[in-house]
């Protein structure tokens, strides 16, 4: 990493499909400041553009760092590292191909990369969390929609046009599946996201007589946290719930492991919080079915970073190879 004296930071951004959160980061990798905005508020992309461009100089100036930013890296879905644009993203409220670098470049004065958010958020596991000293691992996000980075060898996997290793969407349900967001039925977004667990809970209500505090919800506004609160409560229905998705996710990482032979597969974003609610069937279900050449080769792991940290500091990094 050559860093350069007069600009000693970069800008790192995580484009959610919830919230956008940017931050300036040090050489050392330390997240000096970071601040949000809401993405899903700006249905325009130059308003978007605006507030967020907007949001980073406030905070620059706000932490003296006018003058002294290198480069911004972005991480977004169906973020394409190799043109900068954000293309046909299903959890954003913007279609088709977005130029996003080259507009964020424009106004903030600075180079600008992007890539993919999962891939983001892998290479800041890789330098600073649970993947350190790994060359072969898989980075599952686990928010509004399911991302993944995939690294093989030390190198994320980007395919011939930018967009390999969209686990996401890979179909684990094929006969009546749910529909995705992406367009297509039965991939594994539609049900281990977070959206997902609400859309579990709402048809396991529906087909269950079982008495449940989730019934004291509005069904349309149950969401993965109330699911989450009531299992740790003890409630049974919210128990299934998380035993149905850990076991599609199990079922998923069976055949994520007959890939790559990963090292580990890292769960990473608010859902992954769950911890033995999910990682339990998650672990039971690989043990049961994954291949025996591979038995018991691949830890399952908790991300290591704070929320934000993880995909800010990943597309940091890219700020530093501008």
């Amino acid at each position: 990493m050559v860093t350069n004296v007069e600009k000693p930071y970069v800008m790192g951004i995580d484009i959610g499909g919830t919230n956008s959160v940017f931050g300036i980061v040090d050489a050392r990798g330390t997240v000096l400041a970071v601040d949000k905005i809401k993405t899903q508020k700006y249905e325009k992309i130059e308003d978007y553009v605006e507030a967020l461009t907007s949001g980073m100089k406030a905070l620059i100036k706000a932490n003296d760092a006018e003058g002294k930013i290198k480069g911004i890296g972005v991480g977004a879905p169906n973020g394409n590292y190799y043109t900068g644009t954000i293309e046909f993203a299903p959890n954003l409220p913007w279609k088709g191909v977005i130029p996003l670098a080259n507009l964020i470049s424009e106004k903030m004065g600075v180079p600008c990369a992007l890539t993919n958010d999962a891939n983001a958020a892998a290479i800041g596991e890789m330098t600073y969390g649970a993947a350190r000293g790994m060359k072969d691992f898989i980075m599952i996000t686990l928010g509004t929609g399911v991302g993944s980075g995939v690294v093989c060898n030390g190198q994320l996997v980007y395919g011939h046009d930018g967009f390999a290793g969209e686990l996401g969407h890979v179909t684990i349900r094929r006969e009546n599946g749910r529909l995705c967001g992406c367009g297509r039925k039965g991939c594994l977004e539609a049900y281990a996201s977070a959206t997902g667990v609400a859309r579990s809970a709402r048809e396991i209500l529906t087909s269950s007589t079982e008495p449940s505090s989730l019934r004291d919800i509005p069904a349309e506004e149950i969401t993965s946290l109330d699911v989450f609160n009531a299992a740790k409560a003890g409630d049974k229905i919210a128990k299934e719930i998380f035993e149905f998705t850990g076991k599609i996710l199990g079922e998923a990482f069976v055949d994520f492991i007959a890939f790559t032979s990963p090292e580990a597969i890292v769960l990473f974003g608010g859902l992954a919080h769950a911890g033995d609610l999910l990682f339990e069937p998650i672990q039971r279900t690989i043990d049961e079915n994954v291949m025996p050449i591979f038995k018991g080769k691949t830890k399952l792991l908790m991300s290591e970073l704070k929320d934000a940290d993880a995909a800010v500091l990943g597309a940091s990094a890219l700020g530093w190879e501008i």
